[in-house]
């Protein structure tokens, strides 16, 4: 993805303002969320750094000479018999040492993220949406109409989840355009573009499915919610 900015008051505005529109057509009720990344990914980070520490200590039992003069060195100079003892306190220390490094790399968030692996971040990414769905969107609509657009950004993945209703008459194949439109914006930098046109496209699906009626109210927020 091309470097994008900060999203400021006029992109909240011009992405509400899309909302709101495309409710005008329809009873679907869409909500947005940006999300800065989906996940902080401690556990991928300490298994890079448990492989780390265990390379570590395959690396001394190979050559263990390199280790133990490198040893000697930090000492002075100055040899001594190596007894079991220091030679498992040798490599605890040089495990330890390599697993802490590790983990200090990984608070590099583009370092970490670049370490997780694909299908990982899109399960993780799908767990986050489906979360926020639940708390946001799900069975908070008369007719289990709401749909959610969930954007994460560090990740470079995006989902469309939508309540019962809607899931009963619209395939999830179907929000594939929205998807492709909304991430060929992202990718170029244009977030309230790629947000715009995700939720224009959204629109368009639900209205022949769900067409608005004179008694239909907003009940859920047309505001882009970042988290």
């Amino acid at each position: 993805m091309a470097n994008t900015r900060p999203l400021d008051d006029s992109d909240h505005a011009r992405i509400s303002a899309a909302v709101t529109a495309a409710e005008l057509h329809s009873s679907g009720e869409i909500v947005t969320i940006l999300a800065d990344r989906s996940d902080g990914y401690t556990d991928v980070a300490l298994a890079w750094a448990a492989a780390t520490g265990l390379v570590a200590l395959m690396a001394l039992a190979i050559a263990p000479d390199f280790y133990m003069g490198l040893y000697d060195h930090l000492l002075g100079g100055w040899g001594h018999e190596w007894t079991p003892r220091t030679i498992f306190a040798l490599a605890a220390l040089v495990a330890g040492l390599k697993f802490a490094g590790m983990m200090v790399l990984q608070m590099w968030q583009p370092l970490r993220m670049l370490l997780v692996l694909p299908a990982i971040r899109t399960r993780r990414v799908h767990a986050a949406a489906i979360r926020a769905f639940r708390i946001g969107a799900e069975r908070r609509t008369a007719g289990r109409t709401g749909v959610l657009i969930y954007l994460s950004m560090r990740e470079r993945r995006a989902e469309i989840v939508a309540d019962a209703a809607i899931a009963t008459r619209v395939a999830p194949e179907v929000w594939g355009e929205a998807m492709a439109a909304m991430l060929a914006e992202v990718s170029e930098g244009r977030v309230a573009d790629g947000m715009i046109a995700a939720v224009d496209r959204v629109g368009a699906i639900l209205a022949p499915h769900f067409p608005r009626s004179d008694q239909d109210i907003n009940e859920l927020p047309d505001r882009l919610i970042e988290v």
